[in-house]
């Protein structure tokens, strides 16, 4: 089994930065991708952005393209996303998930095709 546990949300103003953890742990962890997905009150959980665990593959969502960036370590088992020029509408709740086997393309954006989540966390941006 894996777990994944998100940190580093949290409040801040319009135009400020965080920066998003994923700790993955359990003996079978050996993803094939891992994502950052985001859900509002009321809203669809929708992607954000995600990363081949080899290196080489990354993919965005429109609405933060060139705000944020997706890294890994991949000797600590995490993954990180850092937000910069946050807007209001970024505020949700952040989950990452891992996939385990191969897929390609735009499977990359749709929440069914990973296998394991975190709890989420918090990120709230005021205006």
């Amino acid at each position: 089994q894996v777990q994944l546990v998100e940190s580093g949300g949290g409040w801040v103003q319009a135009g400020g930065s965080l920066r998003l953890s994923c700790a993955a742990s359990g003996r079978t962890f050996s993803p094939y991708a891992m994502g950052w997905f985001r859900q509002a009150p009321g809203k669809e959980r929708e992607f954000v952005a995600a990363t081949r665990w080899s290196g080489g593959i990354t993919y965005y969502a429109d609405s933060v393209k060139g705000r944020f960036t997706i890294s890994r370590d991949n000797a600590k088992n995490t993954v990180y996303l850092q937000m910069n020029s946050l807007k209001p509408e970024d505020t949700a709740v952040y989950y990452c998930a891992s996939r385990k086997s191969t897929m390609l393309g735009s499977s990359y954006y749709y929440p069914n095709n990973y296998d394991y989540w975190g709890q989420g966390t918090q990120v709230t941006v005021s205006s």
